[in-house]
């Protein structure tokens, strides 16, 4: 019941002050290529050093799968400006809260083009936009069901795990 809550807030803390090296950059670039690099680069610091994370963890872990490594960098994307949305840090903090508190009232309040709706639907704005950008399909669909908690994919499986653990 408080592992959820316990992670997000681990998140926000290191979330205040995300620091990106040059050799984290150009790891990701080199990866992303061309067509995706400008979608990561849209991204906010703090989503960029959440996705950089979960890279390495999965890279620490010995995986190679490069759709895998791609859509970890890339599963909150639907959070970047590219998306359309600006999320800032009170929709984080209002989205966490309502999601652990009120879930009903998230619903009704992340509706259209508001910074929680963008939470709320990041997963599949992400998605679309990555597909759009020319993002090989795994790695579309990878992100589109990164949060789903009921994965038969092994490499969403994998994903999800190194999500909720950075």
């Amino acid at each position: 019941m408080f592992e959820r809550p316990f992670y997000r807030t681990r998140q926000l803390i290191g979330a205040l002050n995300p620091r990106i090296d040059g050799y984290e950059r150009t790891e990701a670039a080199q990866l992303l290529g061309r067509e995706l690099w400008p979608l990561f680069e849209s991204m906010s610091k703090r989503d960029q050093r959440h996705g950089l994370d979960v890279y390495r963890t999965l890279k620490e872990q010995g995986h190679t799968d490069s759709d895998l490594l791609i859509a970890s960098l890339l599963h909150d994307s639907g959070k970047a400006a590219v998306a359309g949305v600006r999320v800032k840090l009170w929709h984080r903090i209002a989205f966490v809260l309502l999601e652990a508190g009120a879930p009903w009232a998230l619903r009704r309040l992340a509706r259209g083009r508001s910074g929680l709706a963008a939470l709320n639907q990041h997963a599949e704005r992400g998605a679309l936009v990555a597909g759009a950008l020319g993002a090989p399909v795994a790695v579309v669909e990878l992100i589109r069901r990164h949060e789903d908690t009921n994965a038969l994919d092994e490499r969403q499986r994998l994903l999800r795990i190194a999500d909720d653990s950075c």
